[in-house]
């Protein structure tokens, strides 16, 4: 089996996969919605990355009627997501090891400070 992002599929295979045409996804790659890799001959091959891309392009085409404009903006927007989730998965797992690292006595809490990430241990005023 391939690593998903090893890049084995020619054109003519994503195409017969996907049920496009070759010269659409030149198109997408002209665009620069996708950038398959290139052979020493020049060759495009496609990981399975870029086909779950393309089905990702393909539904907001065909199913959701957005632009190939709207395509661009909406997979920018989603690789912003994506980062922003994994940074906030990262900053969740420190806050837990700091929690699990300090032994916090009851009526103390651990915060966040606005964006700077600092933890600041507080009395629970009540």
């Amino acid at each position: 089996m391939h690593n998903y992002d090893e890049p084995v599929y020619l054109i003519s295979i994503v195409s017969k996969i996907l049920d496009i045409h070759p010269q659409t996804l030149r198109q997408y790659e002209r665009e620069n919605l996708i950038m398959p890799s290139r052979s020493n001959g020049r060759i495009r091959l496609y990981s399975q990355r870029d086909i779950d891309k393309i089905k990702l392009i393909l539904r907001l085409t065909r199913e959701l009627g957005v632009n190939l404009a709207g395509v661009d903006i909406i997979l920018n927007l989603k690789i912003n997501i994506d980062s922003m989730e994994k940074e906030i998965a990262e900053l969740r797992h420190e806050v837990q090891v700091a929690k699990s690292a300090h032994s916090v006595a009851p009526d103390k809490s651990l915060v966040t400070k606005k964006s700077l990430y600092e933890m600041i241990i507080f009395e629970d005023k009540e």
